[in-house]
């Protein structure tokens, strides 16, 4: 074994090998990915602001007219941000499988449980309670559904979610699920590209099989965004090899088909403009895992992507809710100004004054737990 518990022969052979990431750089501060993730969250945030079908509806609830002719230009440019959530899950599949190197099982888990929940928690109540108090665009579930979102399985048992965002929320659980298996053998390089191969496999069998137990497991809409962000690591920490390009080129070659479906989907961009922004962004991924993006080191970044998650979590509903109460007070490109600034103080504060003391409480106690396990 060899420092970061990759055995030697599951590396790639040296002539495939131009750069080996040392055991210190397991774990980097990727600065660049920080700035990915918050562009894909603002390109979210303006797309459900102005850029959706919905709020182009003649009478529709949030603008009360068609955005389109309210902003033409900002339409036009926001009509793609839903691009954002591919290259989430892009960068999930980067960061997931970079952050896993060298971690148990246990530690995995313990990670995305304080990760995930303590902003997502905010998340439902605070949207639970502007619903409350501005209604008219969103109607309000029940209590016991509300309480149901709060276990963030509420896709699952076929309960709405109290905000439409946290679809994403059950692909990325899914993920962690199976690459938790991966996980539990321990990553090396041979095992996480089995896994790649084996997923793609489930994935591009799924939707003919007709069996739906594969299609929930294998998740066809997402998983060759998170392979691509799987190889591009690979790439990253082993250095490049014609089998990690493979696996990056047919990721990118079956995203474009589920890229046409969300563009069917949205009724609002064209797969062309959608297939070249994607395209765009997987180079600036690929630059990062050959290493060009090391060099960047603007520590203000790290900011911007503890921004991300909590912005993505509370600006649509709530912002929605209050652009119609809003958008004949103010003119519409300063309401949503305002409201991408307001939603990211606010986002500021989840994470300072909610993420992280609520981590470290839910950490302590699964990590005691994990103790009193051992002894039983």
């Amino acid at each position: 074994m060899v420092p970061g518990g990759v055995a030697l022969a599951d590396r790639p052979a040296a002539s495939h090998r131009p750069r080996v990431v040392p055991a210190a750089r397991g774990r980097p501060r990727l600065f660049l990915i920080d700035g990915v993730r918050l562009a894909a969250a603002l390109m979210v945030v303006l797309h459900h602001y102005v850029g959706t079908r919905r709020a182009d509806e003649p009478g529709n609830p949030i603008w009360g007219r068609p955005v389109s002719e309210i902003v033409p230009t900002w339409f036009r440019v926001a009509s793609y941000g839903w691009i954002g959530v591919e290259v989430f899950f892009v960068v999930s599949g980067f960061v997931i499988c970079m952050s896993c190197w060298g971690r148990t099982p246990r530690q995995f888990f313990v990670s995305r449980v304080i990760r995930l929940y303590p902003a997502y928690w905010f998340a439902v109540l605070f949207t639970t309670g502007v619903v409350a108090l501005l209604p008219g665009v969103w109607e309000r579930l029940p209590v016991r559904e509300v309480l149901l979102n709060l276990t963030m399985l509420q896709q699952g048992s076929g309960v709405p979610h109290v905000d439409l965002v946290y679809w994403t929320l059950w692909s990325e659980l899914r993920f962690y699920l199976l690459f938790l298996v991966v996980v539990a053998t321990g990553l090396t390089y041979r095992r996480v590209v089995v896994f790649c191969c084996v997923w793609g496999a489930a994935a591009m069998l799924a939707p003919v099989a007709e069996f739906p137990l594969l299609v929930l497991v294998a998740n066809p809409s997402g998983a060759w965004f998170f392979i691509a962000g799987l190889a591009l690591y690979l790439m990253y920490r082993f250095g490049q090899d014609l089998l990690l390009w493979g696996i990056l080129g047919m990721a990118y070659l079956m995203g474009q088909l589920e890229l046409g479906e969300r563009v069917a989907y949205e009724q609002v961009s064209s797969w062309r403009g959608a297939f070249l922004i994607y395209s765009v962004f997987l180079l600036v991924m690929v630059a990062v895992a050959l290493g060009y993006a090391d060099r960047v080191r603007a520590r203000w970044l790290v900011t911007a992507g503890a921004l991300t998650y909590p912005l993505y979590l509370v600006h649509y509903v709530a912002g929605t809710s209050l652009i119609a109460r809003l958008r004949d007070v103010l003119d519409a490109r300063l309401l949503v100004a305002m409201l991408v600034a307001g939603f990211l103080v606010l986002s500021w504060a989840v994470h300072r004054w909610v993420e992280r003391p609520v981590g470290r409480v839910v950490k302590r106690g699964l990590d005691a737990a994990v103790v009193r396990g051992r002894g039983v």
